[in-house]
């Protein structure tokens, strides 16, 4: 996966370093968005309208906890970015169900406005570098282009599956070869990194959103029917761990390196 912290010196960013395990987290953050945002809206029975507001108002508040604070926190940068995928499911499923967009056109209308924001971001700083970000306008720029993207994800991945007709298996392998793709072409240089950051994070989204859908969707509809719950509460521990592993791991490269 892209790396693009290279070079950098010693500024704290309030931003993650893009790693294996950001990306690992990356995956299971959108899973958890994707089992959690269909727990609000179906499970719960509340509808996309009440899932869509109850979601966005907690996003608002983490955001603005996140940007607020002075330093980098781990966990509530993790926090903030399920919250931006758990809201991103419930907005391509508003477009597509409530609004009857349908995926394609919803999946056009979120990369609209996620080039949109990143060209408004250009425009600003004259860079897409996610590493470092101190300054809180640009960091705020960082979390809309993160929530339009998740929210394209979703939309990519809802389309794939419901108007292409792939299986959930078969969606993951689609965004999953994407991806791999993404990592060669890191390996070999051949395309800008900071290009390759935001192909990654928009596909790992769909990769993680089907993979949700392979966990809770039921047995006849190529699922393992888990209950939506059981699902959220198996990807967080999950997450947990590998953030409690990669903050261990940072703590001992910095003792190595001080």
């Amino acid at each position: 996966m892209p790396n693009i912290t290279a070079g950098v010196g010693p500024t704290i960013s309030k931003v993650a370093k893009v790693t294996l395990y950001f990306w690992l987290m990356k995956i299971l953050a959108t899973t958890l968005g994707e089992t959690t945002g269909d727990y609000i809206s179906m499970t719960l029975n509340l509808g996309y309208y009440i899932g869509l507001a109850i979601t966005f108002c907690a996003l608002i508040v983490i955001l603005a906890a996140q940007i607020a604070s002075r330093d980098y926190h781990p966990l509530l940068f993790w926090i903030a970015i399920i919250a931006t995928t758990t809201a991103g499911t419930e907005i391509s499923d508003f477009m597509d169900r409530s609004l009857g967009l349908g995926y394609l056109a919803g999946t056009g209308l979120l990369l609209f406005g996620l080039l949109a924001s990143l060209a408004i971001w250009y425009y600003r700083d004259r860079s897409l570098r996610i590493y470092p970000i101190t300054r809180k306008d640009t960091e705020m720029m960082f979390w809309i282009a993160v929530l339009f993207s998740n929210s394209l994800g979703t939309a990519f991945g809802d389309f794939l599956v419901d108007n292409l007709g792939l299986t959930f298996i078969q969606g993951a392998l689609v965004t999953a070869a994407v991806i791999a793709l993404v990592g060669v072409l890191h390996y070999y240089r051949a395309v800008n990194e900071v290009a390759l950051f935001w192909i990654a994070f928009i596909f790992t989204r769909p990769f993680g959103a089907t993979f949700g859908d392979f966990l809770t969707k039921p047995v006849s509809a190529g699922g393992l029917s888990i209950p939506r719950e059981y699902a959220s509460l198996i990807t967080l521990g999950l997450l947990l761990a590998i953030l409690y592993a990669s903050s261990k791991w940072t703590h001992q490269d910095d003792a190595e390196t001080a």
